[in-house]
């Protein structure tokens, strides 16, 4: 198991502060609905995760 911990601290930040979500909001999204949200305001991020990159976090937070 790993030991590195998911930046809920910044993904609070990006849903409550940047994006302005109602705290009920965004604990009820799912982590892709918050990345589509977090595209509308960074559009040069990239569009989708590959494969490569969904494994790689399924390592690193096998939870």
């Amino acid at each position: 198991m790993s030991n590195v911990r998911f930046p809920w601290q910044d993904a609070m930040t990006l849903g409550l502060g940047t994006l302005r979500l109602a705290p009920e909001t965004f604990w009820c999204m799912t982590l892709p609905e918050l990345a589509a949200a977090a595209r509308a305001v960074n559009p040069s991020a990239p569009a989708s995760m590959n494969r490569t990159g969904l494994l790689n976090l399924m390592a690193r937070y096998p939870d």
